[in-house]
């Protein structure tokens, strides 16, 4: 009986202490993860081509990526 109190207890107390967490990039950080270094594409023109025709074929614009300079102001 009180281990099935603990095997259901246990995950929960995991997930709420996960909440608390305070985020790990400080707002004047956000510059390097806007570095073209981390992008994952090898080849980033060809990937943008890649990504016009995508958009183009889904009639979609905009859904992927992020906008701005990794200041939080978009």
């Amino acid at each position: 009986m009180i281990t099935r109190h603990l095997a259901w207890l246990a995950p929960v107390l995991l997930v709420l202490g996960g909440c608390g967490i305070q985020p790990w990039v400080k707002p004047y950080e956000r510059d390097r993860l806007a570095d073209p270094i981390m992008s994952l594409a090898r080849h980033p023109v060809s990937a943008a081509y890649t990504n016009h025709v995508h958009e183009a074929r889904e009639a979609s614009r905009g859904a992927s990526g992020s906008a701005g300079g990794g200041c939080g102001c978009n």
